[in-house]
């Protein structure tokens, strides 16, 4: 796993999220996640409900059933998900300000539910949930372990599990480590980020049985493309992100270095991002 040289905290990832609230939105929209390019001809906003509707095809869900959406951001996957599927969905997030855009879209729906609160140290019971989903939040967890053993605990027997992560390479070499992806998980506030095999010894450990892994590198990568250029974008025209930028308080504009590194990352294969999916055996083995 890589692991940056300075810790990350929850905490800190809280206060990440935080700060950049206006930009995560101006930038990414209302879906803070990559999007699902299969056909190349896709606009961003049907890029990225393409990658909700893979992970719901993935899963089967049935309406009715109950949904953990881990990281849930401002909470649109949920709202999509509840809207298209019928599920019970419950979002969590560590970000006051997400929490408040989420608190709006649940307002009035019996289907969705919005929480601040650690996945590290929920309260939920044991067998909660049909489905736990994680969109790119598992690499912002400090205890890898935990993040799966909570997932096996909280789901129903013959419950299933899916998580769309970014992944570092197997066996990443010293220049990619050292140039590309512990700036990525520093500058982004990742704690760890893993490779494929690591995700699946995880799973494995935690007592799921994995059922799949597929790469989607290459159909996601345009998503860096889209983002760097919308920011230099903004640059030139919105003086407050000259100012924020400018702004030695300013105490995560760091990541305004990672766009270009993570594009690189992906241009290279030293980055890599996948959907594992596994379920909880019926029965105990």
């Amino acid at each position: 796993m890589i692991v940056p040289r300075e810790p990350q905290s929850s905490a800190a990832v809280a206060e990440h999220y935080d700060e950049l609230d206006p930009f995560y939105r101006e930038i990414w929209g209302e879906h803070v996640h990559h999007g699902l390019w299969t056909t190349g001809r896709e606009a961003p906003e049907q890029a990225v409900e393409a990658l909700i509707a893979h992970l719901a095809d993935t899963l089967a869900l049935r309406p009715g059933q109950q949904v953990c959406d881990i990281g849930c951001g401002y909470g649109a996957t949920a709202e999509w998900l509840a809207e298209h599927h019928g599920v019970h969905v419950m979002g969590v997030t560590l970000s006051s300000a997400q929490l408040r855009q989420a608190e709006r879209r649940a307002a009035g729906s019996p289907l969705l539910q919005f929480m601040r609160r650690d996945w590290l140290a929920n309260t939920f019971e044991d067998g909660a949930f049909d489905h736990v989903i994680a969109i790119e939040s598992s690499e912002h967890m400090a205890d890898k372990q935990r993040f799966f053993d909570e997932a096996y605990r909280t789901l129903r027997p013959a419950g299933r599990l899916a998580i769309y992560a970014w992944l570092a390479r197997d066996k990443a070499r010293p220049w990619e480590e050292r140039l590309l992806l512990e700036p990525i998980c520093r500058e982004g506030r990742l704690p760890g980020m893993g490779t494929e095999a690591e995700y699946r010894e995880w799973a494995e450990t935690a007592g799921f049985v994995v059922d799949g892994f597929e790469d989607l590198s290459l159909k996601v990568r345009r998503t860096w493309a889209l983002c760097a250029g919308r920011v230099a974008k903004k640059l030139l025209t919105h003086s407050h992100y000259r100012r924020y930028l400018l702004d030695a308080r300013s105490q995560n504009r760091i990541f305004a270095l990672s766009l270009p590194r993570i594009w690189l990352a992906y241009a290279t294969g030293s980055m890599r991002y996948g959907l594992l999916t596994a379920h909880r055996p019926s029965s105990p083995a």
